[in-house]
């Protein structure tokens, strides 16, 4: 190690006998420790449905200020229909920053509202960023902020890649914003934190620098897996007609 201690050089060859002993104490080792078969299902077994502690839900609310959720804790909402509603408060001044997060700049999502706007940007395993933002600046007073995810097709687990799918937001109950993610993450994110309020760590997205805290009043952002949608097919048809 003091020679080589970056270990570059493979000296197995040199010291075969030491190689073989090894390798008889790993198996020993192994067969102690109940670790056997040693297979390659590495990502079967981490993306396999795990026991539960509680009942499972289909809403999960949040409030800033708390602590940033694992991964493992936080909602499935990867390949599945979900949304998010942000109950705010928008000062007189405006506001701006995170309402919900989850992820890095390596893959995640943020909720954010920047120049007076509500977006959502969808960050895909740090090879793309696919967003959507709202038409209308937000007014001073109370707000129902919602960014709803619908799929529009099967996942690409072989390629590695999530379900393609729509990305609406809804200010007050009224469609604003929509756009499409023609592939989201497939598996997990990692590091995949989820946080309420703000975006610690490396920005998912380089529309803002980290942790870019929500300037104004957050009463709670709840997270519904339910796979309920808003319905709205003549505010969509408006969205489309306008692009035209």
């Amino acid at each position: 190690m003091a020679e080589d201690f970056a270990e570059n050089h493979n000296v197995a060859a040199e010291h075969r006998d030491r190689l073989i002993a090894m390798i008889g104490t790993w198996y020993v080792e192994a067969g102690k420790y109940n670790v056997m078969p040693v297979d390659g299902s590495g990502l079967a077994r981490m993306i396999g449905e795990k026991p539960l502690v509680a009942p499972p839900r289909d809403s999960y609310t949040y409030r800033p200020g708390t602590q940033s959720i694992p991964f493992f804790a936080a909602p499935r909402v990867l390949n599945r229909p979900h949304s998010i509603t942000a109950d705010v408060e928008i000062p007189a001044g405006g506001a701006e920053g995170v309402l919900l997060s989850q992820g890095t700049s390596a893959g995640g999502y943020s909720l954010f509202v920047k120049d007076g706007r509500l977006r959502y940007v969808h960050n895909y395993v740090g090879r793309a960023v696919y967003g959507v933002e709202s038409d209308v600046v937000l007014q001073p007073g109370k707000h129902a902020l919602r960014f709803e995810f619908e799929p529009t097709g099967p996942p690409d687990m072989t390629q590695g890649k999530g379900a393609p799918g729509r990305l609406q937001l809804y200010v007050d109950g009224t469609l604003t914003g929509n756009a499409e993610a023609p592939v989201t993450n497939p598996f997990v994110l990692n590091p995949g934190a989820l946080t309420c309020g703000a975006n610690p760590g490396s920005a998912i997205t380089d529309d803002y620098a980290s942790p870019f805290k929500f300037t104004g009043t957050i009463h709670s952002v709840t997270v519904d897996v339910s796979g309920k949608l808003i319905e709205d097919t003549e505010a969509e048809l408006r969205m489309h007609m306008a692009r035209q």
